[in-house]
């Protein structure tokens, strides 16, 4: 008697705003803490500095003006493997500038504005979902909380390791989905697919959202990254577009658990290379009658599902999906718990599992029992434990079609399929 309820304290307001800017600061803290960590190791740790993915960048494109861009390889740290120059030659005219640089700088630089891009890649993802209260100081603290989280995930921590483009890439196809303007979009995709390949695929979502006039910009701008590589460099671009494209050998060992492409799974679990075969196409095959249902069963204005769907198509197809391509387990999460389906107890699992696997890094765990990085062969329990991410994405794609139509169909369908459906007997 006499205690005033939390609803009618004429405080509470008040109290809930500080207590969001507490959890504001909070999350600000941690991810401070992280990059602190991420820095103190570059600098500290004898292996720190490494990168060897932004040395062959920087000291690769070097060579672009040698004629020589497709002969360098990087072997300082990577004897077993000497890493070459496997991006378009428009990567080598992109990365040119920085060998003018101490390549202590650029690392430093590249951490910070990683890290600086994977912020904007939560951001963005949360901002498909929500809308204009991804900018309420509660959202604000929940994105700065996730890109903590994320830098600790494997895609991420591995990208940090390695130098690697990864999060770059993700943030230029989630700022091209974000813009509703067709030449911004087409050309962010257009120039991100003439660094790297694999980001193209971005131009299956404009398809299936009848965007048409942006995924044929974006073929002409990637037709133009092309079109200048020749005029900097022919013989290289004619090298590399004619001969060197394709060729999955030299990008690196498919059979690496470190592969978490359709290719790479199958070839573990069977003990070789089935490069292109008939296993690898009825995989395939699968995939795109899984992904293509998913998609269906996603509702019309779902862009960040239908992102999703579209980038794990990629990296499940490609003959080549590194385990820190997967950067798009983070927005894949994000959807999971504030998207559409948010409501399924199964998404929350879901969430879970790509969490733990990427926390854990299941692929850099096996990695140690594999006797080395070109052996294919391995016992199975080990070669079905390395296919966690594949896995992952044909469970996702099933979930969605099983989940997304539950979800999307409406009281009057669900009482027309009730009374069709025959009388069962007692």
């Amino acid at each position: 008697m006499g205690r005033r309820s939390w609803a009618g304290d004429p405080a509470s307001p008040d109290r809930k705003v500080r207590a969001v800017h507490r959890h504001l600061r909070l999350a600000v803290a941690v991810l401070a803490l992280s990059v602190l960590a991420r820095l103190l190791w570059v600098l500290l740790s004898p292996n720190g500095m490494n990168f060897v993915d932004l040395h062959v960048y920087v000291d690769g494109s070097a060579a672009l003006l040698t004629g020589h861009l497709y002969d360098f390889t990087y072997s300082e740290v990577t004897p077993d493997f000497p890493l070459p120059f496997t991006y378009p030659p428009f990567a080598a005219v992109v990365f040119f500038p920085l060998h003018y640089l101490p390549f202590p700088v650029v690392a430093v630089g590249w951490l910070l504005l990683t890290v600086a891009a994977l912020y904007w890649v939560v951001r963005i993802a949360l901002e498909l979902l929500l809308g204009e209260r991804v900018r309420e100081p509660r959202w604000r603290a929940v994105v700065v909380g996730w890109t903590a989280v994320g830098v600790w995930m494997e895609p991420v921590r591995t990208t940090l390791d390695y130098g690697q483009v990864n999060v770059f890439l993700v943030l230029g196809a989630m700022l091209a989905v974000r813009s509703a303007r067709w030449w911004i979009s087409g050309t962010l995709v257009g120039v991100i697919a003439g660094i790297k390949l694999t980001p193209a695929i971005t131009g299956l979502y404009f398809v299936a959202r009848r965007r048409w006039w942006t995924a044929v910009w974006s073929a002409l701008v990637f037709a133009g990254t092309v079109g200048i590589s020749f005029l900097i460099n022919k013989a290289e671009a004619e090298r590399y577009f004619g001969t060197l494209l394709g060729d999955a050998d030299r990008i690196g060992p498919v059979g690496s658990v470190w592969n978490q492409s359709l290719r790479g799974a199958i070839s573990r679990i069977l003990g070789h290379d089935v490069e292109s075969g008939p296993w690898w196409m009825a995989a395939v095959l699968l995939t795109a009658v899984l992904a293509y249902f998913a998609w269906r069963a996603l509702g019309p204005d779902d862009r960040l599902g239908t992102l999703i769907i579209v980038q794990f198509f990629g990296l499940m197809v490609s003959p080549i999906s590194w385990s820190h391509h997967f950067v798009w387990l983070i927005p894949t999460v994000l959807w999971l718990i504030y998207g559409p389906l948010r409501e399924a107890v199964s998404a929350r699992i879901l969430a879970g599992y790509w969490l733990v696997t990427a926390l854990i890094g299941v692929p850099w765990v096996l990695s140690f029992a594999q006797p080395d990085i070109w052996t294919i062969s391995r016992p199975g329990i080990l070669a079905w434990l390395g296919a966690v991410d594949v896995i992952g994405v044909l469970a996702f794609f099933a979930w969605i079609i099983w989940t997304g139509r539950r979800e999307r169909q409406s009281p009057e369908e669900a009482a027309r399929v009730t009374s069709q459906r025959p009388a069962r007997a007692e």
